[in-house]
């Protein structure tokens, strides 16, 4: 079992950046491909960004990449996404999710932990 806990959600101006992080318990942390999902209002969740069990391996969605970087800290069961030069088509609740699995997956019913979820917005 695992609980995550998101934060680092807030108002920002287009252009700007926010560093989320999602805190997680338990103590097999490693053993879990960690990701970041958003949702709009009227929108279905979408992958945003997966680190591997390692952090060595990345991926993201089309829309962020260059801009958003996610990594993790195994010795903090943590893991980051620093979102640099936000827009306003950024605007989502950003989860945080955990997926016991030995590769990155990326599709929502893959990931069997989920956060609450933390509120990104940002203004033109």
């Amino acid at each position: 079992q695992v609980q995550l806990v998101e934060s680092g959600g807030g108002l920002v101006q287009a252009g700007g950046s926010l560093r989320l992080s999602c805190a997680a318990s338990g103590r097999t942390f490693s053993s879990y491909v960690m990701a970041w999902f958003r949702q709009a209002p009227g929108k279905e969740r979408e992958f945003v960004a997966a680190v591997s069990r390692s952090g060595g391996s990345t991926y993201y969605v089309d829309s962020v990449k260059g801009r958003f970087t996610i990594s993790r800290d195994n010795a903090k069961n943590t893991v980051y996404l620093q979102a640099n030069s936000l827009n306003p088509e950024d605007t989502a609740v950003y989860y945080c999710a955990a997926a016991y699995s030995n590769y990155i997956r990326t599709l929502v019913y893959e990931y069997a932990y989920w956060g609450q979820g933390t509120q990104v917005t940002v203004s033109s």
